[in-house]
């Protein structure tokens, strides 16, 4: 009898309107299974929805913690976003954000005139310089060695903690600070201007816009984006055209990790004012989710960045209204990318019966 197998074929054209359903799909997949599970958990589906979707804005406070939480997001995002869009995967905007606030925050610290108005921009050019060059590392050993840069900017990401730890414990440690591991408090020159009295959200909110923008320039409006992409998707016709795929990769990673180094400097100088050893919830992870669900697009970066950080801050009200476990937030992130991943691959590929080699039957 005939025996038939399972196999994937990919699509001459993806449809134009898979822009949008496939963030669409990956949504309401996330929020059907994420109300099952709670379900189970013994939350009521009805308060935690409510929780994470529409008590965020019900405030001004709590809209400005979504803003406040969606400018790290869409900024690493943005520049993990032009290294995909290559094929160059970096897993390491985590460690990177780590290191530029450790080089971001040596201006306060060891800068005597705690007015001076030139600290916050120091601090910002050597937070962008820190994270790069904790990215050349690995653009460094693809380019000269063809080692992954996912293991090398993962395996990074451990080790930018581990410096950031010894820091904080011992040569940059607050003297005056009861023995906690953090350092001095940042003097209001070294900190971002707010928004408001009331708001925690800050001047680092204007440096996403003009970064996305500027993604979206370089993106749909350059020849060199057009270049880096070719440089790193088709690397035997990137050559033939004069195209290096060495360049595609440097610049891809470098930018990724100017791009975290710079939220490094948005945390230490906004919402927490010092270096210490808990800098980011994830930031450098959930970016990478970011990036996907916007469908590698600068503007849908910006709506998947915004969708994000309103898990986030409905995350903190559903633990209360809810009562579902902490973990909540990292499954519902977990699930997102699942489906997005999912409904991607059948965007590009269709799934077809295959028939194989006849089996005989017995008898």
């Amino acid at each position: 009898m005939s025996a038939f197998a399972w196999t994937l074929v990919p699509r001459e054209q993806p449809s134009r309107q898979s822009v949008v359903l496939v963030p669409l799909a990956t949504i309401v997949l996330t929020v059907l299974c994420s109300m099952v599970l709670f379900t189970v958990l013994g939350a009521s589906p009805g308060v935690a929805l409510y929780s994470f979707f529409i008590d965020p804005f019900s405030s001004a406070y709590s809209i400005s913690e979504i803003l406040i939480k969606a400018s790290p997001l869409i900024l690493i995002a943005q520049g993990l976003a032009i290294g995909f869009r290559a094929k160059v995967w970096n897993i390491g905007a985590e460690g990177q954000l780590v290191i530029g606030a450790i080089a971001a925050s040596l201006v306060p610290i060891t800068w005597s005139d705690s007015t001076n108005v030139l600290m916050l921009p120091a601090m910002i050019l050597l937070g962008v310089l820190g994270g790069m060059a904790w990215a050349s590392i690995a653009a460094f050993f693809r380019t000269r060695y063809n080692a992954s840069e996912i293991i090398v900017t993962l395996m990074l990401n451990q080790i930018a903690l581990q410096i950031l730890y010894y820091l904080v414990t011992g040569p940059l440690r607050d003297p005056r600070g009861y023995n906690f591991p953090q350092s001095v408090p940042f003097p209001d020159a070294a900190l971002y201007p707010t928004f408001g009295s009331d708001v925690r959200v800050n001047l680092s909110l204007g440096i996403t816009i003009a970064v996305s923008l500027a993604a979206w320039l370089y993106v749909g409006r350059s020849f060199s984006g057009f270049r880096l992409l070719v440089g790193g998707v088709a690397p035997a016709a990137a050559r033939y055209a004069g195209f290096s795929q060495g360049r595609a990769i440097w610049i891809s990673l470098l930018v990724g990790g100017a791009a975290a180094g710079l939220v490094g400097v948005g945390e230490i100088a906004g919402p927490i004012g010092k270096l210490q050893p808990i800098l980011s919830p994830g930031y450098g992870f959930a970016g990478i989710i970011v990036a996907f669900l916007g469908g590698l697009n600068p503007i849908g970066i910006v709506l998947a960045g915004l969708f994000m950080a309103v898990i986030y801050v409905g995350s903190d009200s559903a633990l209360l209204l809810a009562d579902i476990p902490s973990s909540a937030p990292i499954v519902f992130q977990g699930f997102i990318l699942v489906f997005y991943l999912a409904a991607s691959l059948l965007v590009h590929y269709e799934i077809r019966r295959k028939p194989t080699a006849a089996v005989e039957g017995a008898g």
